[in-house]
């Protein structure tokens, strides 16, 4: 710990499912700590973007894989602004739109696909330092010596009400949609969504974006790594 507190290495890894709160607690965070910041889905939803412009069959995985592998993606690490280019494109925007939302699971669940973004991430976490990194197997697969693990999680109400503002949709449908990805995404057989057995579980149902922002950094002030 002292190692690490004197060199300022510090990687958090923030797990759970859509809707809890990973993405706004991860960038806060990142910025309270003056760190990196990795969404580790917007990998997966470039990647699905490419996929589905190739036009090839979503259920052939090593077409998909080839179209993982071949990819030129880029994603910022800029808490306050980072940007996604698959193939010099620019696709902020067209990753978090139906089309993708509705195939990425199926892309993520490619143990190929999962393998070469892994192997990414830890590329990326490596080069930061203090980086923050948010997705669904952090703990358990990327960065499993994280310096704090997190598993953030929420009622289904609050998350569907939450992702349902967010996105301007009707929230049984957002509930709906959210049960299906959650399903899918814990029972796929590479790297599932899983609480990590040393992470600290979170329930942000009645909290609020600074609460558990503050609580997190008091926990890796006991750690010696804030």
């Amino acid at each position: 710990m002292e190692e690490k507190a004197r060199t300022g290495r510090c990687v958090v890894a923030v797990d759970g499912p859509s809707g809890s709160g990973k993405s706004t607690v991860s960038r806060r965070l990142a910025v309270s700590l003056g760190a990196r910041y990795l969404d580790t889905g917007a990998m997966y939803r470039a990647v699905t973007w490419a996929v589905l412009r190739s036009g090839v069959d979503l259920a052939d995985a090593s077409s998909v894989a080839k179209v993982a592998g071949e990819t030129d993606l880029r994603i910022g690490t800029d808490p306050q602004g980072y940007g996604v280019t698959a193939d010099g494109v620019h696709v902020e925007v067209e990753i978090r739109g139906p089309e993708v939302t509705s195939a990425v699971s199926a892309v993520a669940a490619v143990p190929a696909v999962r393998a070469i973004l892994v192997a990414r991430q830890r590329e990326m976490i490596a080069a930061a330092g203090r980086i923050v990194v948010e997705g669904r197997d952090i703990g358990s697969v990327v960065a499993p010596d994280a310096d704090l693990k997190v598993y953030l999680t929420a009622s289904e109400a609050a998350r569907a009400a939450r992702r349902s503002v967010e996105d301007a949709t009707d929230v049984a449908v957002t509930a709906a949609d959210l049960a299906r990805r959650d399903r899918l995404d814990s029972t796929r057989t590479a790297d599932p969504l899983t609480q990590a057995a040393d992470a600290v579980v979170l329930d942000t149902t009645e909290l609020g974006i600074d609460e558990v922002v503050a609580r997190l950094r008091d926990l890796l002030t006991e750690r010696g790594v804030a």
